[in-house]
């Protein structure tokens, strides 16, 4: 297997797993739990949620799914944003299955990854890429960006219940 397979391959089974690990969190909470944020100043999941969402939207969902962009970034951090559970758990679901979904075309087709699919579109906002960034370097951005906040929604839900069930 060479080098670019085993990439691939090696993304796929941590976005895989990143979605089942967050899925499995989101599962054992209440809808009061997805809205509840620790300090007045804080996100609450609803929030980290809205903004998974977002990014995977704006970034992945427009550019590979012919999409019109909707993201609205400030209401993802609006302050007593209102999600249910079952809607946490549907947008954290499709934003790791568009991933995926691209993971899989590029696993087809390799040289993808060098394709630079955003040079024709809006400034990438709020984004730590350019319009420059490869798929490659646009998976990978993901990859470090996600997990972050996977990390805060395990954290804010420890902080909610306690005990989280493994």
């Amino acid at each position: 297997m060479d080098s670019t397979s085993l990439l691939i391959e090696f993304l796929l089974m941590k976005y895989k797993s990143e979605k089942k690990w967050t899925l499995y969190v989101i599962e054992q909470l209440s809808d009061e739990d997805i809205v509840w944020a620790p300090t007045p100043e804080s996100n609450s999941i609803a929030n980290i949620v809205a903004h998974i969402w977002g990014t995977v939207h704006q970034r992945i969902e427009t550019v590979f799914f012919n999409v019109s962009d909707t993201r609205n970034r400030d209401k993802e951090f609006e302050r007593g944003l209102q999600l249910s559970k079952g809607q946490a758990l549907a947008l954290i679901t499709r934003s790791f299955e568009l991933i995926i979904e691209v993971l899989e075309k590029v696993k087809v087709k390799p040289e993808m990854l060098v394709d630079q699919p955003y040079l024709n579109l809006p400034p990438l906002t709020n984004s730590g890429v350019d319009n420059n960034v490869t798929v490659l370097e646009m998976m990978l951005h993901q990859f470090r960006h996600l997990p972050g906040h996977t990390g805060q929604i395990t954290y804010i839900a420890k902080m909610r219940k306690g005990q989280l069930y493994w």
